[in-house]
């Protein structure tokens, strides 16, 4: 007999009880995750890119047939696993060697961003969770965020093609921004130090960071990864915030009578493992084998996310969708250089 609490679990899983149902949308999505690594590795491509424009191109499989449950569990759960693992990449040591005004520039850049997302929709016309899931994105992680975000989203007829949409232009933007901000860091003669806390304080993506950072040099490469943790390290409390702000409001999406939980799971997996990890508990090489897995768990989501969506659903957003987070990239970048100037 399956204990009471066991098919709670489930449902609030949404997992099937067989869970074979399970395994051919997982296999297709960790396949098409695989090739996605194989092309970025070969050809230079994002590989969040092309596992969202590979899953896409297998949409057909989401619509009917026997990959539709594990397709479904994959882009839900996975995803949260994945984004509870970038816990372990946090360090409070790390931090503290940036220095209290550089560290509060860019805590500023991501609360601002946020602000700006919601104030640019409402003059745009967009919704609430298209500016929170945009603004967030921006101002935080890319595309990490923007799925860690709309897991906490409460999900209307616009949710998936929201997500893929702004998964979709902030990787395209990270990547434009990895190849334009260090010849604009370079035009305006900024010095190693200020070069990577602008990369680190402004590009979506940690890859994209990290290319463009040493790509300038190993000083740049090495403050732009740490400025980027400390954006990486708001994803908990901003996703936290979102969440009781939307409990708060009756908003959170529910099944049946039951509330959802005060803090999702996934952020207490987050916090813990970023306490951890602060204190010295984990080795550096288990930090890094489960950073891995984060990014292969992130990988797999989204080529699933992406067979969840059609070409046709994102091409519906709308100009003023991209308007809005152009305009949320061009704000954090601007507001990161004034900043930079003040403080030197």
């Amino acid at each position: 007999m399956t204990p009471p609490n066991a098919s709670a679990l489930a449902a609030r899983l949404r997992l099937p009880n067989n869970l074979k149902s399970l395994l051919p949308g997982f296999a297709v999505s960790v396949v098409i995750a695989i090739t996605a690594q194989f092309l970025s590795e070969h050809y230079g491509a994002p590989a969040m890119l092309m596992a969202l424009l590979l899953g896409i191109a297998f949409h057909f499989l989401a619509e009917e047939g026997r990959c539709v449950a594990g397709i479904n569990v994959t882009s839900r759960t996975v995803l949260r696993f994945g984004v509870a693992l970038l816990g372990a990449r946090i360090s409070v040591d790390l931090l503290i060697g940036l220095g209290a005004p550089l560290i509060a520039l860019t805590i500023a850049g991501v609360v601002l961003t946020i602000l700006f997302g919601i104030l640019g929709a409402q003059l745009l016309g967009r919704g609430w969770r298209f500016a929170l899931l945009t603004g967030g994105s921006v101002a935080i992680c890319g595309a990490s965020a923007a799925m860690a975000i709309a897991a906490v989203l409460p999900k209307n007829e616009h949710s998936e093609k929201n997500l893929i949409f702004t998964v979709l232009a902030v990787t395209v933007l990270s990547t434009l921004a990895m190849i334009a901000y260090p010849v604009i860091t370079s035009l305006l003669g900024l010095d190693p130090l200020a070069t990577g806390v602008f990369l680190g304080g402004t590009i979506h993506d940690v890859a994209q960071v990290v290319g463009a950072g040493f790509s300038v040099s190993e000083e740049t490469g090495e403050t732009a990864t740490l400025v980027k943790l400390i954006r990486v390290t708001m994803l908990a409390p901003v996703v936290l915030c979102f969440s009781l702000v939307i409990r708060a409001k009756g908003e959170a999406d529910a099944t049946g009578d039951e509330r959802p939980p005060l803090i999702p799971s996934f952020v207490l997996a987050f916090l813990a493992l970023a306490t951890i990890n602060s204190i010295g508990l984990v080795p550096a090489i288990v930090s890094e084998f489960l950073g891995d897995v984060s990014r292969w768990a992130l990988l797999v989501a989204i080529a699933a996310v992406g067979m969840k969506t059609s070409l046709r659903s994102i091409l519906d957003v709308g100009g003023q969708a991209i308007v809005l987070i152009v305009a949320e990239t061009v704000f954090l970048a601007a507001f990161i250089l004034i900043g930079l100037h003040f403080l030197a």
